[in-house]
């Protein structure tokens, strides 16, 4: 398959691709384009105009600046997954690129790129709910900043408006000696997840829980964050029974079913997977402090 006749734009700068984007009429941002010229090339996106970011400098690379982290949209996802000082501060995103398709698909695809595409199963939208990011958006009338809870506006349709180029994403990071698991099931490595959980847990000097957060991927039209379980951690000491009764809140779930599996099979994976995470960042987050 050959992708619509289109015409090729190479930005130079931040600014120039913003004129662009504003500019030039069925125009589509290329950043890694793992998913875009797949879907080029199935003519499911036909496309005018097609805006290169790759040599935009500009926004790519990984700041830490005291406890905030900020990711450029062009960060590839490799660079993310085998940086030593991010890995230090926030292990869960090292755990998650894990499972982020191939090394080929990782050395050309970008921070940027997964966001904008949102899918559901997706690690790196999955990872920025789990960490309340923030997403910055650039144009040519400014910046706008979006809460990641508020970006999915439904199924792969990120809130994005025209003429804007997604240029960052960052977020606090957790606390040293923080517990941390991502967990996901899928038919083969690097396929698209059926179910996955990520878990943040920290500890009080007692041993209960006094900070937790939960996400899920692959079982809605975007990540979960699910209030009710994160709100029955706290105050919790580590159990069991605690993390059963969360996986069987988990599990009571609406999901929707599709050509893989049915919704009861995916409430109960996303339920067990849960559990297992909880009692996994729970064992991390009581070990001697790891970051």
């Amino acid at each position: 398959m050959k992708p619509a006749p289109f015409t090729y734009h190479r930005a130079g700068s931040l600014a120039e691709a913003a004129e662009m984007a504003a500019t030039l009429d069925n125009a589509r941002l290329l950043s890694g384009g793992q998913s875009l010229m797949a879907m080029m090339n199935l003519r499911y996106v036909a496309v005018d105009h097609l805006i290169d970011l790759n040599p935009v400098a500009e926004i790519a690379g990984i700041t830490i600046d005291g406890g905030r982290v900020t990711l450029g949209a062009m960060t590839r996802q490799r660079t993310v997954l085998e940086d030593a000082a991010l890995a230090a501060c926030c292990p869960i995103l090292r755990e998650a690129l894990g499972f982020v398709g191939h090394v080929q698909t990782r050395n050309r695809g970008t921070v940027g790129g997964s966001l904008a595409h949102l899918d559901p199963a997706a690690e790196l939208p999955g990872m920025a709910a789990l960490l309340g990011a923030e997403i910055t958006l650039t144009s040519q009338n400014g910046t706008r900043r979006v809460a990641m809870a508020d970006y999915p506006l439904g199924y792969m349709t990120p809130d994005i408006n025209g003429g804007e180029i997604l240029t960052s994403l960052s977020f606090d990071a957790w606390p040293s000696g923080h517990g941390w698991d991502f967990r996901e099931f899928a038919q083969r490595h690097g396929d698209f997840a059926m179910a996955g959980v990520g878990s943040l847990i920290t500890l009080d000097a007692n041993g209960c829980i006094d900070r937790a957060a939960v996400v899920l991927i692959g079982i809605d039209d975007g990540p979960v964050r699910p209030t009710d379980v994160e709100a029955m951690m706290i105050g919790e000491a580590p159990s069991d029974a605690l993390f059963r009764a969360a996986g069987a809140l988990i599990a009571e779930r609406p999901m929707a079913g599709d050509a893989l599996v049915t919704e009861t099979y995916r409430q109960h994976l996303a339920g067990v997977l849960l559990r297992r995470s909880l009692a996994n960042a729970c064992v991390r987050a009581s070990e001697p402090a790891h970051v």
